[in-house]
């Protein structure tokens, strides 16, 4: 009875502990909500995102390996990708926004590239998450488990409503709607480029790359040895 007297306590702490930073950017997706990117993309991306992080969790709970922080940095590669993606398509997403679009289907709204982004975005910035839900998961009940995910999934809905709440009062709107097309991109890419360097996953990405580059090199050597070995 005690451990699931303090699984309510300990879900609300751990959940806002690791999701601070999530309110801020749900705050900026919510700013740029038109007729291409609705709240439902938000709020299903979020959901989609926050559940993987919770399956990720989980091989904590089964006694799984732990994946090492420095390869879940690799996540930031995504919102990297994202914000370069915005800034690239800026004006082809503008003339989107202008254009009607018939009301889409919920499976629609489920499979489609906004969700999807939202989702990524959300599985990139959840490294942190991971490495607390892991060892609080293996410390848990069946019981208190349920409880505690039970918890995080009903602070996903409340975290998503204080966020598009947010974007409705006149003084934040008036601030961030504006500019959001313009901010958005560039806090993805530094949200990125932070998980990366914070995890320590930037010495494997030079590591990759230097691989890549030695092999570039040894094959561009090769073939243009390759004329005068014939003669």
């Amino acid at each position: 009875m005690n451990q699931l007297v303090t699984a309510i306590p300990t879900g609300l702490a751990a959940f806002t502990a690791t999701n601070i930073d999530d309110l801020v950017i749900l705050t900026l997706f919510f700013s740029q909500v038109n007729k291409t990117f609705r709240s439902r993309h938000i709020y299903i991306g979020q959901y989609l995102g926050f559940t993987a992080l919770v399956l990720a969790s989980m091989t904590g709970f089964f006694g799984g390996l732990v994946v090492p922080s420095n390869w879940i940095g690799l996540l930031g590669l995504m919102p990297i990708a994202t914000g370069l993606s915005r800034l690239l398509n800026k004006e082809s997403d503008c003339v989107e926004s202008e254009t009607v679009v018939a009301e889409k289907s919920a499976i629609a709204t489920f499979i489609s590239p906004q969700t999807y982004s939202v989702a990524a975005v959300t599985v990139a910035n959840g490294s942190d998450n991971i490495g607390i839900y892991m060892p609080l998961f293996a410390n848990s009940t069946w019981e208190s488990l349920l409880i505690i995910i039970g918890i995080f999934f009903s602070l996903v809905g409340v975290w998503c409503y204080a966020a598009y709440t947010l974007t409705r009062l006149p003084a934040i709107n008036q601030v961030i709607t504006p500019h959001s097309s313009t901010v958005v991109p560039f806090v993805l890419i530094a949200l990125g480029a932070y998980i990366v360097w914070e995890s320590g996953a930037s010495i494997l990405i030079t590591l990759v790359a230097s691989c890549l580059y030695l092999t570039w090199l040894i094959m561009a050597k090769n073939y243009g040895q390759s004329p005068e070995m014939e003669n």
